[in-house]
């Protein structure tokens, strides 16, 4: 049975601000405290789903977490017999634990699991495994409903969804932002390669100093091998140190993967040279690398232009688009680097598209962070919530329940609004119910 593959994009929650939450990522500290535009991040971020599905992928979403998150607030300590009250003793006492427990980084679900396809797995399953995102307190909040939206959309038996890893440095796990697949054919067995930043377990004592490693060694293994895959088509590989302490938090901001393609930096990983000739070799010669060298494009362009956090998608022309953010565009060095790669005849990447995703990128992700890829054949969609699946009346109707509900712009004041939090709960619950999700997940009282 043919498969091919999906993207689910997150779409930007009414909380989204500014408030530097994300230590080693420049552009979320760079930013703290400025005012966000949440209105016009969702209607950007829908824009951007509508013109990769115009192009011929079939495009998912998945939906934001409910926040503020109660729960969270309480947990520290804070308490009121309306969630009005509660947050205002939060705001009062801890401003920075009400933008926590307010963050709108769910929305980069290319944090939210890994996915191995059914042609990868042992059992003929598609597997997912939410991120624990222990690396950051306001990120750490995010696996249980992570693990429920992610059931609600992938429902039945072809789909095994296994828990989040335990919450601790040993297992840290950033989910599909350090994986990537790469195949001959969606429909063939591939080589999934796991991306970390330090290994705790072994004697490789490789580690940045400005920056935490976010991904560890152990987590990934344990991940492979529950999802079931075959250790002969299975890589597992060290980020560089030094490029993690310039601001390369996850990998795919400095490496992205489609089909044979593998566009990355050649500072990218420890040992690349026979990372990739190894990878070749799986791919029975068939790897198709574009390096970038740093002469032409610096990691620090790299990581403020975001060019290896745009996505490379097969379009149903069967040619292969570079979706990127604007930014690669104004950056001089990146974008000759991009007309020279779409110009060139060693890869069959020749078509790219420019985004306005300015909101994200300010609060530091990218294309790549808004997306998450499942690979399907036509069963496994079959079995999908429908509901969860852009169209063009359900584009017309998200823009219109975006329009209705989000605020123009949002200060961290704001969050402490009296009845904001009536304003985006009420808000969630009809975006579950237009999305045939559980609104439960979004009823925290």
């Amino acid at each position: 049975m043919a498969s091919y593959e999906m993207n689910f994009d997150g779409l930007v929650g009414p909380t989204h601000h500014y408030a530097g939450l994300s230590f080693g990522n420049v552009a979320s500290m760079g930013n703290r405290g400025k005012v966000a535009r949440p209105k016009e991040a969702a209607l950007g971020g829908l824009k951007k789903m509508k013109a990769v599905r115009d192009l011929g992928l079939i495009q998912g979403l998945i939906p934001p977490h409910p926040r503020p998150h109660l729960a969270t607030l309480k947990a520290c300590g804070f308490e009121g017999k309306y969630p009005d009250k509660i947050i205002s003793n939060a705001y009062s006492a801890r401003p920075d634990l009400l933008s926590m427990a307010s963050s709108a980084s769910a929305m980069w679900v290319a944090n939210a699991a890994t996915v191995s396809p059914s042609s990868d797995t042992k059992d003929g399953r598609i597997h997912f495994t939410p991120a624990n995102l222990q690396a950051k307190v306001h990120r750490s909040i995010e696996p249980a409903v992570t693990s429920r939206l992610l059931k609600n959309i992938f429902r039945g038996e072809r789909f095994a969804h296994h828990a989040a890893l335990p919450n601790h440095v040993r297992f840290g796990d950033e989910g599909a932002a350090n994986h990537t697949r790469l195949c001959v054919s969606y429909d063939k067995p591939g080589v999934e390669i796991f991306t970390f930043g330090h290994d705790m377990e072994g004697d490789n004592n490789l580690k940045p100093i400005k920056f935490p490693a976010r991904q560890s060694k152990l987590s990934c293994e344990l991940i492979a091998k529950s999802h079931g895959l075959d250790p002969a088509r299975t890589v597992f590989v060290q980020q560089r140190p030094d490029v993690i302490d310039a601001g390369v938090f996850h990998n795919d901001v400095i490496a992205v993967g489609n089909g044979h393609v593998l566009l990355i930096h050649e500072e990218a990983w420890v040992e690349q040279d026979s990372v990739l000739e190894q990878l070749d070799g799986m791919l029975n010669g068939n790897l198709c690398v574009v390096q970038v060298d740093s002469d032409r494009v610096s990691v620090e362009d790299a990581v403020t232009s975001y060019l290896f956090n745009s996505q490379i998608v097969t379009g149903a022309d069967g040619q292969m688009h570079l979706i990127c953010a604007q930014e690669c565009e104004q950056n001089s060095a990146v974008k000759q680097e991009i007309e020279r790669i779409v110009k060139s005849s060693s890869n069959p990447i020749n078509q790219v598209h420019f985004f306005d995703l300015t909101q994200s990128m300010r609060n530091g992700g990218g294309p790549a962070c808004l997306r998450l890829r499942v690979v399907v054949d036509d069963a496994a969609f079959a079995a999908i919530n429908p509901r969860c699946v852009l169209t063009d009346d359900l584009y017309d109707e998200l823009c219109d329940w975006v329009t209705r509900h989000y605020r123009d712009e949002l200060a961290h004041a704001d969050l402490a609004t009296p009845g904001f939090f009536d304003e985006v709960e009420a808000a969630l619950i009809e975006l579950a119910g237009i999305l045939d999700i559980d609104e439960s997940i979004y009823r925290q009282r």
